[in-house]
């Protein structure tokens, strides 16, 4: 059976190589922000998914999804998330995205505020 670090090389690995990396680095400050959160990979999809738990619908907060130029990270209540730097791209009812062109982007303390936002928002805490 495959870990999910290894079926996350396994989704991203037709992306430029310097693609690759940001998702990597996106992967890592997610982690740092929320230890211990739920990170499930749809390879075929090529989308990896980060939540409180397993479950997509109720317990997912954001995902990855790369392009060609740069890495899609998605919140799934992005509409509803604090955005006073207006990082949040898109117009759906609930879905926005913030497109990661550079490893300052990942870095940068608006971007870790709103993710660590969106691990509590609307979803059930860490199970221990």
């Amino acid at each position: 059976m495959s870990t999910t670090s290894e079926m996350l090389e396994q989704s991203i690995a037709t992306f430029p190589k310097e693609i690759q990396e940001l998702a990597r680095e996106t992967r890592k400050m997610i982690h740092s922000i929320l230890l211990g959160v739920v990170q499930v990979v749809w390879v075929q999809q090529k989308i990896t998914g980060f939540g409180t738990g397993p479950k997509k619908k109720t317990e997912h907060f954001c995902w990855l999804m790369l392009a060609s130029k740069h890495v899609n990270l998605g919140f799934n209540y992005g509409a509803e998330l604090p955005d006073p730097s207006k990082l949040l791209e898109g117009t759906g009812k609930l879905y926005r995205h913030v497109k990661i062109k550079s490893s300052l982007q990942v870095m940068s303390q608006e971007l870790r505020a709103l993710v660590k936002f969106a691990t509590a928002y609307r979803v059930p805490p860490l199970k221990q």
